[in-house]
């Protein structure tokens, strides 16, 4: 099986966001372009920032994300020049409408993975938070990528509008001859942080009543199932991805974030400047990672603090697992 992103210690992934702008309104987007920058990133600066992480690992896997970034009409380019630099893996995170005729412009050898972006297993209540039309629109994505000869993932965010579909999701999956599926937790960030939680987070009890069955459920038909654990016991050891692996979140106005819980924030630990990558003054997120307390993550314990609980005493009833270390379960 083809090489894409990887949620495990000692991993190198590049998320690079090429532009913020999208063709959807999707009612859990992270992107902030008062954080992230608005104008797309020249085909000049794609290659140079290419470059600059190229240099940090031969293992490194590059993501391209937006907004959608497949509306950006050097995407063929920037994944032709990753290839030369030889990245590990080479993905786009994609909402399936696949502009530019991106199909057209790249090969099997030239992407390791399509990945689609679906968070429904019907019509309607894909479409309920994506947008009208999404739905279809996404799975003749699939299919037209599937038969150009590409692998496909699929992305699915579990909220409190979708998390009782995710059952569903089985037999869609298999349908569509998904190589891998990806469940993700919903963010408290960008259009989540300014909806507000209530009825956005699924319970702590949903979540591990539901979505560990149906990991198993889906990995039993041959698909690869990565998902975050989410919630540890007291006596389950923590480990911060900002410390034991190497993630970049790089953004079009220079923003390097090594952990996406930062995102709403000034807090990034890098920022390109005239191409060169640097440090930014202290404090920032990666000061914050050292940090060692009961509940965790500490960037959950500052930002999203609702997903805590807490006995008579004040001590956590459980830990908080860092989102960018994720369980994979193969069939």
């Amino acid at each position: 099986m083809k090489k894409t992103v990887a949620f495990s210690k000692d991993a190198t992934n590049i998320f690079f966001h090429i532009l913020t702008n999208c063709n959807l309104k999707c009612r859990h987007c992270y992107i902030n372009p008062e954080q992230h920058g608005e104008k797309p990133l020249p085909p000049e600066t794609l290659e140079a920032w290419l470059e600059v992480f190229a240099k940090k690992s031969k293992e490194a896997n590059v993501i391209f994300l937006g907004g959608e970034p497949t509306m950006h009409p050097a995407l063929s380019l920037a994944v032709k020049k990753a290839k030369v630099l030889g990245y590990n893996s080479i993905t786009i995170d994609t909402n399936g409408y696949l502009f530019n005729d991106i199909l057209s412009k790249v090969t099997p050898d030239d992407v390791d993975y399509f990945s689609f972006s679906l968070d429904g297993a019907t019509r309607q209540t894909n479409d309920m938070i994506r947008g009208k039309g999404c739905y279809d629109k996404c799975i003749a994505g699939i299919r037209k990528a599937i038969t150009r000869g590409f692998h496909t993932s699929l992305i699915y965010t579990v909220s409190a509008d979708n998390i009782l579909e995710l059952d569903l999701m089985a037999t869609l999956l298999e349908d569509l001859r998904i190589n891998r599926f990806f469940i993700q937790v919903i963010g408290i960030r960008g259009k989540s942080a300014k909806r507000g939680r209530e009825g956005l987070q699924v319970s702590r009890s949903e979540w591990l009543k539901i979505i560990p069955v149906v990991a198993q459920k889906i990995a039993r038909l041959g698909i690869t199932v990565i998902y975050p654990k989410v919630y540890l016991s007291l006596d389950e050891p923590f480990e911060c991805a900002g410390l034991v692996a190497e993630n970049y979140f790089i953004f079009p106005n220079g923003r390097v974030y090594r952990c996406p819980l930062c995102e709403d924030f000034p807090l990034h630990s890098k920022i390109f400047k005239d191409n060169i990558l640097l440090n930014t003054p202290k404090i920032n997120e990666y000061d914050l990672f050292e940090l060692n307390i009961p509940e965790g993550c500490v960037m959950n314990k500052i930002i999203q603090p609702d997903n805590l609980s807490y006995k008579n005493d004040g001590t956590p009833e459980y830990k908080v697992a860092c989102c960018m270390l994720k369980e994979e379960v193969r069939g």
